[in-house]
């Protein structure tokens, strides 16, 4: 895993009502610095939106924490899913989203350079990433929890580490 998050551009998708209409959304290019520069966040990644321990689990517990996460001193907290902006946009409703941001990695160029990118085709999801979080202090990745087991077709889905709970534990622990 790299010292530092790969310097990319995400393509997002914001809200504008000057547009006007039944989708008054634009898109909005954000780099790594855009989101990580001159901030501590906590970032989490998953293999899909609206599958079931992502949906039941990871981010919701996230969402549940956030007060606290924000009490030790984070700035945000993201979820990273190679999906595309769409797809997380809807799920974000689908989960009541309210405080962690969604971030799409729709190509998995971040996912990718980050050595986390995983070939799920035998879930016939394609590459997505592997579950991990970290703490990216201006950019710099100080912590991580990557889940055991990387590989191509992981006949399991590994939740152990990457959860809300053990980065908060982390966190309160410095």
């Amino acid at each position: 895993m790299p010292t530092h998050v790969p310097n990319v551009t995400f393509m997002t998708r914001v809200r504008d009502e000057s547009i006007g209409g039944d989708n008054p959304f634009k898109w909005l290019p954000l780099t790594s610095d855009d989101i990580f520069k001159g901030k501590k966040v906590v970032l989490f990644s998953l293999p899909g939106a609206f599958t079931p321990t992502c949906s039941t689990s990871h981010l919701p517990r996230y969402e549940e924490l956030y007060d606290d996460f924000k009490a030790q001193g984070i700035d945000e907290i993201i979820c990273l899913s190679v999906n595309d902006a769409f797809v997380m946009y809807q799920w974000g409703l689908s989960q009541n989203r309210k405080n962690v941001f969604l971030l799409p990695d729709g190509s998995g160029t971040f996912t990718r350079q980050m050595g986390a990118l995983v070939d799920k085709d035998n879930v016939g999801f394609g590459m997505r990433s592997w579950r991990y979080s970290m703490l990216v202090e201006d950019t710099k990745i100080t912590k991580m929890f990557s889940e055991e087991g990387f590989e191509d077709n992981c006949p399991s889905d590994p939740f152990e580490v990457s959860d809300a709970d053990t980065m908060l534990a982390y966190l309160k622990g410095r």
